[in-house]
């Protein structure tokens, strides 16, 4: 480690000698390293090798002046990241450690299927096997994002709801993994959720195929 410091501190030295020894027109003039290896891990290999691609064009850059504003403009632009760290390896190295976003639900849009990270931006399915559930109709991700909140804050798990219906009136829909669609109403949806969740583990409901709970304290199934 101590090793490493001092390889580092020997580095920059040896540059501001550089930069004090050279006007700034002759610095840009230097023969200066370039980067002549970038690593990407967190993606798929395939989609390692097109970031890749993308971010070619820094080896004409010596890493010293390397700012790393360039690379996050690339990185903030695809949807499927949530986070990253860009770690400068001198003299000549780059690595880039990426963690995806979430997948949280998907929809389609335009004959595309489209999944919404926990980032809250959509981005194209092309080869992933979706268990989230799918979300029918129009509707925002902060809206989506503000109920799921309120199902994580119930008794129904996240995990056993299969789709979403949006309605332009706000309201929403459900339905579990079960088949049995719940009708919820537009306020107290906690309290709805959580007497859903009672009755999906009553047999005296097991033939039930549709939940209404849109009318205050009064409760309709459907066999």
């Amino acid at each position: 480690m101590l090793l490493q410091i001092n390889k580092k501190i020997l580095f920059y030295l040896f540059i501001f000698l550089l930069l004090g020894t050279f006007n700034n027109q002759k610095i840009y003039s230097l023969e200066l390293p370039k980067i002549t290896e970038i690593e990407i891990t967190g993606l798929d290999e395939d989609s390692n090798l097109q970031l890749l691609n993308e971010l070619t064009f820094l080896k004409i850059y010596n890493l010293f002046f390397l700012k790393k504003e360039e690379i996050k403009e690339i990185l903030n632009s695809i949807n499927i990241i949530d986070e990253y760290f860009v770690t400068k390896k001198y003299p000549s190295s780059l690595k880039i450690e990426i963690f995806e976003t979430k997948s949280l639900a998907y929809t389609k849009k335009k004959e595309k299927i489209l999944i919404l990270g926990s980032n809250g931006k959509f981005f194209v399915n092309e080869k992933k096997k979706l268990d989230i559930p799918f979300i029918f109709g129009n509707f925002e991700p902060e809206n989506f994002f503000e109920f799921k909140k309120i199902i994580d804050e119930s008794k129904l798990p996240y995990s056993n709801i299969k789709k979403f219906y949006s309605f332009k009136s706000g309201r929403w829909d459900l339905e579990v993994s079960s088949g049995i669609l719940i009708k919820l109403p537009d306020s107290e949806i906690k309290n709805a959720l959580d007497l859903c969740f009672e009755i999906l583990n009553d047999d005296k409901f097991k033939n039930v195929k549709i939940i209404d709970l849109r009318q205050t304290k009064r409760l309709i199934t459907n066999e």
